[in-house]
């Protein structure tokens, strides 16, 4: 097999042969058919998570064909295809898995951190953590939806039922939350870097009623926002844009240190609340509405071998919508 390896975090990726892995029990392998590169990618390549496996292929967008199964895994599901995303196995023990909060695990292993990801021409995965996809659609297209937009899901959902919805960061995530904000008869309103033409243009282009500079107010008090954008200054200034009762939520793995703000931003039941992982039962609910909502991904594609490139075009802004490893 192929793989785009971190020998160590802050340095680029190798492109290396390794001998075709063996699933263990209740394991599958998987042919790669596409990995979309997301933001959780650069932060543990540019060493802003700590303790990720290593050496590491990154990568937990990943849609693909089973070839190979373990033990006790359904013969049937030899020839599937299917989506592995970023929460790649769980304990079932611990209490948060025992009361329906396994993005909360205290034993997770996690795809392309702590187990090797999608950023190669093959990947062993936990059978249970694999999601049955449509055989019939595009790969490419489908992948963004593994953490984008299931991470996205999860945020709509902790922001309420506000038909007001700001969005911070207009990357990956926010351009299919969007959508399916759109259809649930919602308006958005999106904030960007100041200056970020490209990404003002793709907000209007998708359907957002107003686009602006994050540090900007919106016409009207939000009902809720959701921050993608890793940048810890956007807290105090979604909570100004939000009403009274609003939510501000945060929906990174990563953030830069919130500042220092006056209390009167938070006063009057205003909330800020995080986003963890994702569930299972989130990709039950996701999948069949994104294709209610008549999701479109927006998508630039790579090969395997360029995916430094890749990364380097996210981390700089260069590209709308999600960027796709293709093997």
């Amino acid at each position: 097999m192929k793989a785009m390896v971190l020998d160590r975090p802050r340095t680029a990726l190798v492109l290396v042969n390794r001998p075709d892995p063996t699933p263990g029990p209740g394991e599958i392998r998987v042919r790669v058919e596409a990995c979309a590169v997301c933001r959780t990618d650069l932060h543990v390549v540019d060493g802003e998570l700590p303790c990720p496996k290593s050496p590491l292929v990154p990568g937990h967008e990943i849609v693909g064909v089973v070839d190979l199964i373990g033990e006790g895994v359904a013969p049937s599901r030899l020839g599937q295809r299917v989506g592995i995303p970023w929460l790649g196995h769980t304990c079932g023990r611990c209490s948060y898995c025992t009361r329906a909060a396994e993005n909360l695990c205290d034993q997770p292993l996690f795809t392309g951190y702590t187990r090797d990801g999608g950023f190669a021409s093959h990947v062993i995965a936990d059978d249970a953590f694999a999601f049955d996809l449509d055989a019939a659609a595009n790969p490419v297209a489908l992948a963004p939806l593994l953490c984008a937009g299931l991470i996205g899901w999860r945020c709509l959902k902790k922001a309420g039922d506000g038909r007001h919805l700001g969005l911070y960061g207009f990357g990956a995530a926010a351009h299919i939350i969007t959508q399916v904000a759109l259809w649930q008869r919602r308006r958005i309103f999106a904030f960007t870097r100041r200056g970020d033409d490209r990404a003002q243009e793709f907000a209007r282009s998708l359907g957002a009623e107003w686009v602006g500079a994050s540090d900007e107010l919106p016409p009207v008090k939000l009902d809720a926002a959701i921050i993608f954008a890793p940048v810890g200054e956007l807290v105090p200034a979604a909570l100004r844009a939000v009403c009274k009762g609003g939510r501000v939520v945060c929906g990174g793995i990563h953030m830069s240190d919130i500042p220092s703000m006056p209390y009167e931003l938070l006063w009057q039941e205003r909330e800020v609340l995080s986003v963890a992982n994702l569930t299972r039962s989130d990709a039950q609910e996701f999948f069949p509405i994104a294709q209610q909502a008549g999701v479109h991904t927006y998508t630039t594609t790579y090969r395997l071998e360029d995916a430094n490139q890749a990364l380097d075009d996210l981390r700089t802004g260069r590209l709308n919508g999600a960027a796709v490893l293709q093997p």
